[in-house]
């Protein structure tokens, strides 16, 4: 494809993507309500269906490489957005969010989220352009947060959103109780600010934290930012469903924080060694490449990442029913 060719297609892509997030969006503010497990299961396998079909339409347009490198960006990013899931319960419930008002608050998020990554993508790829060498900055951090994933704990969780939360009501004075999904009401004849408000501003902190974590790691999979930015559109795009499919089991699925880390650790190793290929740092082998740093292709990394998703989930759901099969 040409790349006039190819233009046309991002921007007719990027036209009917955000045409459905505002139909999606048009549709919660209009029937607020708490959507069942059909609803939510429906919801979840159109949105799983219409990334589906959107790498099919890569795979026809651009080729096999990079529809290979989507569906392996979007089931990282979609693995590490079930993470943001333990997160969201804990605001929701914390401030006692409305079941009702739920779908709204969670609506603004992941809008919020993109907003955000789409910074972060076009800073990470003007920087990976530029510098070869992020990619060694990129790898250590992943390797890092890949060793926190494995080894925080749901406590640790809370504790930071607890420290959060008391600092925003530090600076915004705000009012006991919600008025449906309103930011600003009258209480005793004053204008003030209801907890909606920080409630919101606490989820696009939070999305900024998790963007630290996503973006450096799509980066590891492929750097062609309509591929990254594509990839983290369709992972959020079904977060909101996500959150009230899973909203009761998130707590079983014990061992898929650890499938998380094991893809973080791989995609962290896969761009160090990406920058041992490139090598430009005069103080690593006198500046020169190093060749034999494993070259990982993407379809490598798909079926590493699949491999760590289904692991950790089987995992999860055996030892639930084995927990559940003993208490009887």
């Amino acid at each position: 494809m040409s790349e006039s060719n190819y233009l046309w297609f991002e921007v007719i892509a990027m036209a009917v993507i955000v045409t459905i997030l505002l139909a999606d969006l048009l549709i919660v503010i209009r029937r607020p309500h708490i959507p069942g497990f059909r609803e939510s299961s429906l919801w979840v396998g159109f949105y799983a269906g219409l990334a589906l079909v959107f790498a099919g339409l890569l795979w026809v347009f651009l080729g096999s490489l990079k529809a290979t490198e989507f569906v392996a960006g979007w089931l990282t990013e979609y693995s590490l957005s079930v993470d943001n899931l333990f997160v969201f319960v804990i605001l929701m419930t914390r401030f006692k969010v409305p079941a009702k008002n739920q779908q709204q608050v969670l609506m603004v998020g992941v809008i919020l989220a993109l907003v955000l990554r789409g910074i972060f993508i076009l800073i990470g790829a003007a920087l990976i352009e530029q510098f070869s060498w992020i990619f060694y900055i990129f790898g250590a951090f992943l390797m890092y947060t890949a060793y926190h994933q494995a080894f925080r704990s749901q406590d640790d969780d809370e504790q930071t959103e607890s420290k959060l939360i008391q600092q925003l009501r530090k600076r915004v004075h705000v009012s006991k109780d919600f008025d449906g999904s309103k930011i600003r009401t009258i209480v005793n004849g004053k204008k003030v600010f209801t907890p909606m408000l920080v409630v919101l501003v606490a989820i696009a902190i939070t999305d900024v934290m998790f963007a630290f974590d996503s973006i450096p790691a799509i980066f590891g999979i492929t750097t062609d930012p309509f591929i990254v930015f594509t990839a983290n559109v369709f992972a959020l795009m079904g977060l909101r469903q996500l959150y009230f499919l899973l909203g009761g089991l998130l707590d079983k699925l014990k061992y898929l924080k650890y499938g998380i880390a094991f893809i973080l650790a791989f995609i962290g190793f896969k761009l160090i060694s990406h920058a041992l290929h490139e090598n430009e740092l005069p103080f690593i082998n006198n500046g020169k490449h190093i060749d034999w740093a494993p070259d990982i292709s993407s379809t490598a990394s798909l079926v590493v990442i699949l491999l760590a998703i289904a692991i950790s989930a089987l995992a999860s759901t055996y030892s639930a029913k084995k927990k559940k099969s003993s208490s009887k």
